[in-house]
């Protein structure tokens, strides 16, 4: 039991130190917020046209569409250009519980790697170093690259050096100290 607390708590910064090294020193995520000088008439324009929150997909279609309109409606957008906008009516710069959130996210996602490490019988350091590698494959596959197959994301190897250094870092760490000892 110790082992996967301790093992999930370092494991957890490690890959909080990752990710904040990854969005500010390294700028990998750069062309995933890219800067327009045009960003205030845009936003003032924005606010004009949605009343809520919310993620957009430019061209949609209403709810109650049938598949026939639907399938018109695409046919008619191909080739001509398109969005996603996630609208905000207001910045919040709530960094401490952003970070938090994150930590939290990191330890539970740490701990369920532990704790699967933890049933296996006798496992080495190679063991547990690329079974955290394949698990942040896995988590980058499901997630970042299935974005990037549907929406054309410009920072998709951004998210496949972040899989492969935080979870890669993290497998050495783990593979230390989880393996068995002889």
């Amino acid at each position: 039991m110790k082992k996967t607390i301790v093992g999930a708590l370092v494991g957890a910064i490690i890959i909080f130190l990752w990710q904040f090294l990854s969005w500010t020193v390294t700028g990998l995520h750069r062309q995933g917020a890219q800067y327009t000088p045009k960003q205030d008439s845009i936003l003032s324009y924005l606010s004009t046209q949605f009343s809520e929150d919310g993620a957009y997909m430019l061209p949609s279609f209403p709810d109650g569409t049938s598949m026939e309109d639907q399938k018109k409606m695409g046919e008619a957008a191909t080739g001509k250009p398109w969005a996603q906008v996630y609208y905000h009516k207001a910045m919040k710069s709530d960094m401490g519980s952003n970070m938090g959130r994150g930590f939290l996210v990191n330890l539970v996602m740490v701990w369920l790697a532990c704790w699967i490490f933890s049933k296996l019988n006798g496992p080495s350091f190679g063991t547990i170093f690329l079974s955290s590698v394949f698990i942040g494959l896995i988590v980058f596959l499901n997630s970042a690259y299935t974005m990037h197959i549907w929406f054309q994301t410009k920072d998709i190897n951004a998210y496949l050096i972040d899989a492969l250094v935080a979870w890669g870092v993290t497998g050495i760490w783990l593979g230390w100290w989880m393996k068995k000892k002889s």
